[in-house]
């Protein structure tokens, strides 16, 4: 194996493990903590394996989820990074169709973001934006956060059915 393959994969399982955390997190300020760590890993995942719209994507949603976690994410803010976002990961997109995924689930999880005031409708959205990671990961080599991320989609439902029962 490549060394830049298994650096990234490296970086690859240490933005999974802060989304691991972020997920049993129970109030909306410490679950975009640790999604503040998931992007910075992203990052440094994305940037080793050379996926330039995962590098410009996961760079915009460091801010987003700072700002998230600052609870200064105004509906400018959110539209800024919507539009910076979508422009800089359709730019540097080096992956064909494949490389939109991360662009696209980034948008969505941006404005799921803006819209939800606490964690639970995040961690429905989440199912589906780690789904779309990994297919992207899957495709750019980076095996722990595919991995990670499917065990991370039946953690979150059990997290969901579980706060889903304290409810009733």
């Amino acid at each position: 194996m490549q060394p830049y393959l298994i650096l990234g994969n490296v970086f690859s399982f240490l933005a999974s493990l802060c989304t691991a955390i972020s997920v049993v997190k129970k109030n909306k300020t410490d679950f975009m903590h640790w999604q503040v760590g998931n992007t910075i890993f992203a990052i440094l995942t994305n940037l080793t394996l050379l996926s330039y719209s995962g590098v410009t994507t996961n760079s915009v949603s460091f801010i987003r989820n700072m700002l998230a976690y600052k609870n200064k994410l105004s509906f400018i803010r959110t539209l800024i990074i919507l539009i910076v976002s979508l422009s800089l990961g359709f730019i540097f997109n080096n992956r064909g169709l494949i490389g939109i995924l991360p662009v696209l689930s980034s948008a969505t999880y941006t404005l799921s973001i803006f819209l939800t005031k606490n964690e639970q409708p995040l961690r429905y959205v989440l199912i589906v934006d780690l789904s779309v990671w990994a297919t992207y990961y899957l495709y750019i080599q980076a095996y722990p956060s595919v991995i990670t991320y499917m065990i991370l989609n039946v953690w979150t439902l059990i997290q969901i059915f579980k706060n889903r029962r304290k409810t009733i």
